[in-house]
C-alpha cells in the first residue's frame, strides 16, 4: 500500500497546487466571491489530506495495521467527495451536489479516527 498512499499523495497534492492557482488566476472574477471561497475550501482539504496520505504511507511501513489501510482509503475518498463535490458545485452550479460534500466530510473524520485508533493500539 505504501506505493499506492504515495501515488495518490503525490496526485492530490500536484492537482490540488494546480487547482488552487487555477482558482487564483483563472476563476477570480469568473466566480462569485462565495463561490471562490467555497472552492478554496476544496482546495485546502485535499492539500491536508494529501499531507495526511503521506503520513499514512510511511506509518504503514512500520505498521502492519488494517486500521492505517482504512485510514488512508478513507483519505482518498474524502478527497474525491469533499473536495470534488466542492469543485463541481462552483463550476456548475448545481447545489444538489452539496449533499455530497458531508459524506466525504465523514470520509475525512473515519480516516483520522482510523490512524487515531492505529495509533492507541501501538504497544
Amino acid at each position: 500500500m505504501l506505493r499506492v498512499f504515495l501515488m495518490l499523495a503525490a496526485f492530490f497534492g500536484f492537482t490540488g497546487v494546480a487547482l488552487g492557482a487555477f482558482a487564483a488566476h483563472g476563476l477570480k472574477g469568473r466566480l462569485s466571491e462565495q463561490y471562490l471561497a467555497i472552492f478554496h475550501t476544496g482546495v485546502t482539504y485535499q492539500l491536508v489530506h494529501a499531507l495526511a496520505l503521506i503520513g499514512v504511507a510511511l506509518l504503514a511501513t512500520q505498521l502492519q495495521s488494517r486500521l492505517v489501510t482504512w485510514a488512508g482509503i478513507c483519505f482518498a475518498l474524502g478527497i474525491v467527495l469533499f473536495s470534488g463535490s466542492l469543485y463541481v458545485l462552483t463550476m456548475t452550479g448545481i447545489s444538489k451536489l452539496g449533499m455530497i460534500t458531508p459524506i466525504g466530510g465523514l470520509g475525512f473524520l473515519a480516516g483520522w479516527l482510523c490512524l487515531g485508533l492505529a495509533a492507541w493500539r501501538v504497544s
